[in-house]
């Protein structure tokens, strides 16, 4: 299965429906979960906008930027009876301490509001071990129960050999890894779209 359907529920969705719906900057804006959500984490600059344009075959669904901690706003896009969130990059050093304190409310405020999180993607980068904020964030998706993916961006840097050896070294770094999946990903050759797709259309399929 590739391109534009997943099965949905009783009828076929279309991934080319999908719709930027709403953005929100402070904690006390964001709206009730009254649908299934599926979330994009991760550290700035990891690539999120550019694996969610890859996903939905957009050129700028999502907008990429060359800037770490660009993205500092919920991201809220509509496919039928799904909701996909963007959230805002972490761990960049260089915004200022009242920035950081607005981020760090905006994600303790969407996390702890009750929402119906299906799953949350969480990006790392493939090259690199987990940071320390990476760690802090496996952690507190663990501790809070919710569903959790690892997506390894920017797999298309890596030869298949290297790719393997990182895969080894993140089931090493990041503890108790074994029941993680992970997978991955290239928003340049389409990597590990497949599997993405299968884990959304998983959720699209549950009997609501």
């Amino acid at each position: 299965m590739r391109s534009s359907d997943f099965a949905g529920g009783r009828k076929t969705m279309n991934i080319n429906n999908v719709k930027f719906e709403t953005s929100f900057g402070l904690a006390a804006q964001l709206p009730p979960s009254d649908l299934p959500e599926i979330a994009f984490c991760g550290r700035s600059n990891v690539g999120k906008s550019s694996m969610i344009n890859k996903v939905f075959n957009r050129k700028s669904l999502a907008r990429v930027s060359g800037v770490p901690g660009k993205t500092a706003t919920v991201n809220f896009f509509l496919l039928e009876n799904i909701r996909f969130i963007d959230l805002p990059g972490y761990g960049y050093a260089k915004v200022s301490k009242s920035e950081k304190a607005r981020w760090g409310k905006l994600m303790d405020e969407f996390f702890s509001s009750g929402r119906a999180l299906e799953l949350v993607f969480l990006l790392l980068d493939i090259r690199h071990p987990p940071s320390a904020d990476d760690q802090i964030m496996i952690n507190f998706l663990r501790e809070s129960g919710y569903p959790f993916s690892v997506i390894l961006t920017k797999a298309d840097k890596l030869s298949k050999e290297r790719q393997r050896l990182r895969l080894e070294g993140f089931r090493e770094e990041i503890e108790n890894s074994q029941s993680l999946t992970m997978t991955p990903f290239s928003a340049k050759t389409g990597q590990g779209v497949d599997e993405i797709y299968a884990m959304m259309r998983a959720i699209a399929e549950e009997d609501r």
